[in-house]
């Protein structure tokens, strides 16, 4: 069973869930997923660095990424990270278009 993170933009939050969830359970992947903020809940500078750092941790503990492309959009984080984990010799697995669900 590998294990994948989830690498997308947060305006994809809820798609990103669905997705985790249908790789778990039909795929048969371990999923790593980002840490998802409350609606109410805008995290801080210090938190948003603290966050990060989890979540390149994740993908050193992984054995690829799973990119969330969604009606073509990657951002700038997104893009460091498939950076990251293509310089770290990481699967990397695009999902484009809407969720598989």
């Amino acid at each position: 069973m590998k294990t994948l993170t989830i690498c997308g933009s947060m305006r994809f939050s809820d798609e990103m869930k669905d997705i985790a969830y249908y790789l778990e359970t039909e795929n048969n992947y371990n999923i790593f997923q980002c840490v998802y903020c409350p609606d109410n809940i805008k995290p801080n500078d210090d938190e948003l660095k603290t966050l990060e750092k989890a979540h390149y941790r994740k993908i050193d503990l992984s054995d690829g990424i799973y990119v969330v492309n969604i009606g073509g959009y990657i951002g700038k984080s997104v893009r460091n990270e498939i950076e990251y984990a293509k310089n770290s010799g990481k699967d990397i697995i695009y999902h484009c278009g809407e969720v598989l669900l």
